[in-house]
């Protein structure tokens, strides 16, 4: 402790000491709340470009395994990953012929999509199921309900649909579905740990 004249305490230094420190303090603590802020989230941000039944299963399954573990998920389909996300069921509003051309290409739903490689004329993704069913393996219709119940979040590229001539009312009907742009998807994924393109 600092002394003043004859050996009296000097309160006004201490004092300074104790106001320094109380500004480190403050400082430190708003530190720690901006660092927080800008922190990463437990997240996992995939973007789903592919229209193949193989390459969608690894989105689902990785997207089934971090949904499980605690993660927040969140699924982009864009260009021929809309594929996976088209109702059979529902039919298409009437678009321009591009567009319409396209809709025909396009694979409508989970059931109907090719697989990258091997394919055989459409007999590869029943290969493929039946060995899945034979070896217990979820299906990829199963693992987008668990998704579902997991409340992983899929996103239709606004982008896309309009370019495919996909409107949003031909979409499945899924919980937690949206349709965004790509400024908002990135947003999202810009805070979280792990971020993916299958």
């Amino acid at each position: 402790m600092a002394t003043g004249k004859r050996g009296a305490p000097d309160v006004g230094a201490d004092r300074s000491v104790q106001d320094r420190l109380d500004e480190v303090l403050a400082r430190l603590a708003k530190l720690e709340g901006t660092v927080q802020a800008q922190g990463t989230e437990d997240r996992l941000a995939m973007v789903v470009f592919s229209g193949s039944l193989d390459r969608q299963m690894a989105a689902f399954v990785l997207a089934t395994g971090a949904a499980a573990s605690g993660m927040q998920v969140e699924m982009f389909f864009t260009f021929w990953g809309l594929a996976a996300l088209r109702d059979p069921a529902k039919n298409p509003r009437k678009t321009a012929l591009l567009e319409r051309a396209f809709g025909w290409m396009l694979p409508r739903g989970l059931g109907r999509l090719p697989l990258s490689t091997m394919n055989l004329g459409g007999l590869g993704p029943r290969l493929i199921r039946r060995v899945m069913k034979a070896k217990n393996i979820a299906s990829i219709e199963e693992m987008l309900r668990i998704c579902e119940e997991f409340g992983v979040r899929l996103w239709a590229c606004d982008m896309s649909r309009e370019m495919l001539g996909i409107s949003a009312d031909e979409l499945i009907d899924y919980r937690h579905l949206g349709h965004c742009g790509v400024a908002q998807f990135l947003a999202q994924a810009s805070r979280g740990r792990v971020t993916m393109f299958l």
